[in-house]
């Protein structure tokens, strides 16, 4: 986990004028009513009491999601947006993609009549950055890793966070004003995306340098990914005291695929009105370590999780990598209630480790979409592996990781339609 993981959505957001055109906010109204009317279909009621009974380990019909993430850009492509000005495109395709997602995707995401605007705010780096070096258009990149040597350690310190009020208070008061009466309007303290650690201990130190730690540099390392977990535990401690968190038991995105619906969140005792992070869903994954064997990774990655994990109602586990050779280790967090089965994973080995205890969160291959047109016998024989696999398991199967969908946006409708036929075919 770092800051520089916050929601890129909020980022984005934070480097504009915040301020609207007449015309833009009237083709922004116009999208809001057309998701308000999607919200308001009786199947959104249906798909939203289905992951409420499905993350409380219900027994239910595998449940179907679909993000295609970077090939959003070939579904909404940017020169077709109406809005002119930087906030209202933003907001403009946000608005499409809930639109395309009710009438065209197919999926069980929940259309919520809520639009989410973020905190504005300002983050401080630990005393050094990784350089960036690629990355246009969202594509490939690498990076300079800028802790060269275990003697600079000494100049890390915490990363922060300064929340702008006024421009916070400026983004809400205007889409409150834009959307009143048409949508709800929240604002949401969407902070990290996962608290694996081991994105930030990469950028900071390098992926092939942490490998060669663990044998040249033992110690070194635990006090890296220390000062890591001590940061993380850090910044919820100040997000907490600070009222900043907001639940996540409802519609938002949890883990590395899934939605938060749940009724077993917040505690009894919550308040009402101050978020605790007992009172939310938790997320570790540990994808860059890949190659690293589970004894390693038992001995540098997961105990430093562990306590981080500790602080959350109910935990997520997993995102890319294959979970079944670290399940011994990784089993042991506290309230895991989600857990990814990546494309390189064993899934019938998971689906008996899993068993009902746990949601089966299925990860086919993103590269099933990425051509111009897409394979369907391929991806309806590998999902039926899947289900047949995982059978008696809570089973969600989740497309994301997209780079690209082969500039065909019915490549995504075609596998929502593949799964759901491939879904019911299993329930009989």
């Amino acid at each position: 986990m770092g800051l520089s993981l916050t929601y890129s959505a909020s980022k984005v957001v934070n480097s504009v004028e915040f301020v609207i055109s007449d015309r833009d906010k009237e083709i922004l109204r116009t999208l809001a009513k057309k998701v308000a009317e999607i919200s308001a279909r009786p199947i959104e009621s249906e798909k939203r009491k289905l992951w409420y009974q499905h993350n409380d380990l219900e027994d239910t019909r595998p449940l179907i999601f679909c993000d295609p993430e970077n090939g959003w850009y070939e579904i909404i492509p940017h020169d077709q947006l109406a809005c002119k000005g930087d906030l209202a495109r933003i907001w403009e395709f946000k608005l499409r993609k809930e639109i395309f997602w009710g009438e065209k995707m197919n999926d069980d995401r929940v259309i919520e009549p809520i639009f989410k605007v973020q905190y504005a705010f300002q983050e401080f780096n630990r005393g050094m950055q990784e350089s960036i070096i690629g990355g246009a258009n969202n594509g490939s990149y690498c990076w300079d890793a800028p802790l060269k040597d275990y003697s600079e350690l000494e100049s890390l310190h915490f990363q922060k966070i300064d929340v702008d009020d006024g421009r916070t208070d400026q983004l809400y008061n205007l889409a409150r004003e834009i959307f009143a009466n048409i949508l709800k309007v929240e604002l949401e303290g969407y902070w990290w995306w996962s608290f694996g650690l081991t994105w930030s201990l990469v950028n900071l130190r390098g992926i092939q340098p942490v490998m060669l730690d663990m044998y040249d540099h033992p110690q070194e390392l635990h006090r890296l990914m220390a000062f890591l977990r001590d940061e993380a535990l850090y910044l919820l401690d100040f997000l907490e005291m600070n009222n900043l968190l907001s639940l996540n038991n409802q519609g938002t995105y949890v883990g590395s695929g899934g939605f938060g619906y749940t009724h077993q969140l917040p505690q009894k005792d919550y308040d009402g009105t101050k978020v605790r992070t007992q009172d939310m869903w938790g997320f570790s994954e540990s994808q860059e370590t890949v190659l690293v064997s589970p004894k390693l990774f038992a001995e540098f990655i997961f105990p430093y999780q562990l306590p981080i994990l500790e602080r959350f109602g109910l935990n997520c586990y997993g995102c890319c990598e294959p979970i079944d050779k670290r399940w011994h280790i990784v089993s042991q967090a506290p309230r895991l209630r989600r857990v990814s089965v990546s494309a390189w994973a064993n899934v019938r080995d998971l689906a008996e480790k899993l068993g009902k205890n746990y949601v089966f969160s299925r990860k086919p291959n993103p590269s099933d979409l990425s051509y111009p047109k897409i394979d369907e016998e391929y991806i309806r024989k590998g999902l039926r592996e899947t289900l047949e696999a995982a059978q008696g398991c809570h089973v969600e199967l989740i497309m994301k990781d997209n780079h690209t969908i082969g500039r065909n946006p019915e490549n995504v409708i075609q596998w929502c339609r593949i799964a759901r036929e491939e879904a019911e075919r299993i329930m009989g």
